[in-house]
């Protein structure tokens, strides 16, 4: 599977945090049904190995990926859970490498020039931007594309509902990360139905 561009038709990648892994396959299924079967499971959690686990092995057709992977040791529980993809909130040279040699798509977090500059030393084609909004969201996206113009950016942090279609209408975006489809009280409730709704318009959204 090509993932960068499974990624790129989808739009959208849902960062989720799961504090028991119970209710990994429920939004799994819930996101399926929504129109969006691909998620990030941030190892925020102690749940979250088992959880990549647990939607690799029930639904097979869903795009799993882990985030914020921060160390080696993260890294390869991933990779054991069956992760198809790893996202770090920054650069980790360990991690990266980690995920070139098995490869393992992996989008490396970065927000300056000297980021990328570490990123591309592994020709990676595309960089999470991370936190987005806080770092000058799609200005400074353009202004980085300058003096890198192949490389594109998944940006995260602060996108929503409100700002989505502005950052896919530009050609350096593969997609973006957000958290408004998958919010985490949703999820401790049991809300799925609510889940899939929101992810549903989430996708109508991006596809007007």
């Amino acid at each position: 599977m090509d993932v960068n561009k499974k990624i790129e038709e989808l739009k959208l990648v849902p960062v989720v945090v799961l504090q028991d892994a119970k209710d990994a396959v429920p939004l799994a299924k819930a996101l399926i049904a929504g129109g969006l079967p691909v998620a990030e499971v941030t190892f925020r959690t102690a749940a979250a190995a088992d959880s990549i686990k647990a939607i690799s092995e029930a639904c097979p057709e869903m795009l799993v990926g882990a985030g914020t992977v921060t160390n080696l040791e993260q890294a390869k529980k991933a990779k054991e859970a069956g992760a198809k993809f790893i996202v770090t909130p920054g650069f980790s040279k360990t991690v990266t490498e980690f995920a070139v040699e098995n490869n393992i798509p992996v989008f490396p977090g970065v927000c300056t020039p000297t980021e990328i500059m570490m990123v591309m030393e592994y020709n990676l084609p595309v960089v999470k931007f991370f936190p987005a909004s806080q770092y000058g969201g799609l200005a400074t996206i353009k202004a980085l594309s300058g003096p890198f113009p192949s490389l594109r950016f998944m940006p995260t942090g602060g996108v929503n509902a409100g700002n989505v279609k502005e950052y896919l209408a530009s050609p350096k975006i593969i997609a973006c990360g957000g958290s408004w489809m998958v919010k985490e009280s949703l999820i401790k409730e049991g809300k799925f139905d609510e889940i899939e709704k929101l992810t549903a318009e989430a996708v109508a959204l991006v596809r007007e």
